[in-house]
């Protein structure tokens, strides 16, 4: 088995490492505390093919793989979390359900500006009554003519505050209950369309997370993404995806904290003789190794996917996240106990990196909706 990147995806890592140390590291930390949206760097990143890594070149998108995708995003993420997971939603949450599902019309409205940084996209499907269970919509879509009428509030929608494009699921039968759920694309400049509150949290603090709130908001039925009905199985589907690059993002946060704590025991004469610390770094370092595997599986699986649909990678997903999830809170529970009281102040990386991995067993699909997809593999009901 040949586990060498090609040559194209080694210059794609390449790239996005040395893009991420000068661009997007230098400012991590005053956005955190600021929550600025990192605006200029998606930019930035949208012309290093980074905002639609996999989206066909024709609506704008680099065509590239995705093993290259994980790869450029840890990359991101092991210098900022929150740039991280911007461009995780951005890439598998709406370009990947736009694609796939969108009517050419719809492809060619929103594919291109979210691709070549224009616009950043949001994905809209959390409720105040429909977190894990996706199914518990209560946001609507009325046909009227040739339109929907949307009303609902989501919440915790990452670049909430800054996305002018959205993928959102909304009832339009709700007697059907999970088979009553439809998707759609959404322009935020749609009349009925805004922003509600900003939520401020413990970490990934520049990611824009907010409400988005439709009040009659009507769009073209063309946004609809696949028939009526379909809205629960295209979430599902793009959610695996996204866990792919949850995975990778908690591999960039692993990464950073490995390195962070081997070179401050490097240059601690005293704690670096510690036997008990270099073990303990060292056995992270090595669940480190098999994460990144495991996403890279994930990856290669996809990609299989999208050239024969026979395939499935769900289960390839699930254990990714989970798995990097857990090595991610590791690895930087490690680093605040390496550097002690110097790591956990408000302006420490270490500290930063700790309030950001948490999040990884978080959003997505919890740690525990992922040990449910995997024991369903396992034959389980």
């Amino acid at each position: 088995m040949d586990l060498r990147l090609t040559p194209e995806q080694e210059e794609f890592q390449k790239r996005t490492r040395e893009f991420a140390e000068k661009e997007i590291a230098p400012g991590a930390d005053e956005r955190d505390l600021t929550s600025e949206f990192p605006t200029d760097i998606t930019r930035k990143l949208a012309g290093l093919g980074i905002m639609g890594v996999m989206v066909d070149r024709k609506y704008g998108g680099a065509g590239l793989d995705c093993v290259s995708y994980v790869m450029a995003l840890e990359e991101i993420s092991r210098v900022c979390a929150a740039t991280g997971v911007v461009v995780s939603v951005n890439n598998s949450l709406v370009c990947f359900p736009i694609e796939h599902f969108g009517s050419d019309a719809t492809k060619q409205k929103f594919l291109p500006p979210l691709c070549k940084g224009d616009r950043v996209g949001g994905f809209c499907l959390t409720e105040p009554n429909a977190g894990t269970d996706a199914a518990g919509q209560e946001t609507t879509a009325v046909k009227q003519g040739d339109d929907y009428v949307l009303n609902g509030t989501k919440i915790f929608i990452t670049s909430g505050s800054a996305a002018e494009s959205f993928v959102l699921f909304a009832m339009t039968d709700k007697a059907k209950k999970h088979k009553g759920i439809s998707a759609f694309a959404v322009d935020k400049h749609s009349k009925g369309c805004r922003s509600g509150q900003h939520e401020h949290k413990m970490g990934i603090n520049a990611s824009g997370t907010s409400e988005i709130i439709f009040e009659d908001c009507r769009i073209p039925a063309d946004w609809r993404l696949g028939d009526e009905g379909d809205g629960f199985k295209i979430a599902m589907m793009t959610l695996d995806g996204g866990r792919i690059g949850i995975a990778a993002q908690a591999l960039g946060i692993a990464r950073a904290s490995v390195e962070l704590s081997v070179m401050h025991l490097r240059n601690s004469p005293e704690l670096g003789r510690s036997q008990a610390l270099q073990h303990r770094i060292a056995q992270t370092a090595t669940e480190l190794e098999a994460a990144r595997l495991m996403a890279l599986r994930a990856a290669y699986t996809k990609d299989l996917s999208m050239k024969d649909h026979s395939v499935r990678y769900s289960k390839e997903a699930a254990m990714a996240k989970l798995y990097c999830a857990e090595v991610a809170v590791k690895a930087a529970t490690n680093a605040i106990l390496v550097l002690g009281p110097s790591g956990t102040t408000h302006s420490a990386r270490a500290e930063r990196l700790f309030r950001d991995a948490k999040i990884t067993e978080i959003y997505e699909g919890t740690s525990e909706v992922q040990k449910m997809v995997v024991a369903a593999s396992l034959g389980f009901k």
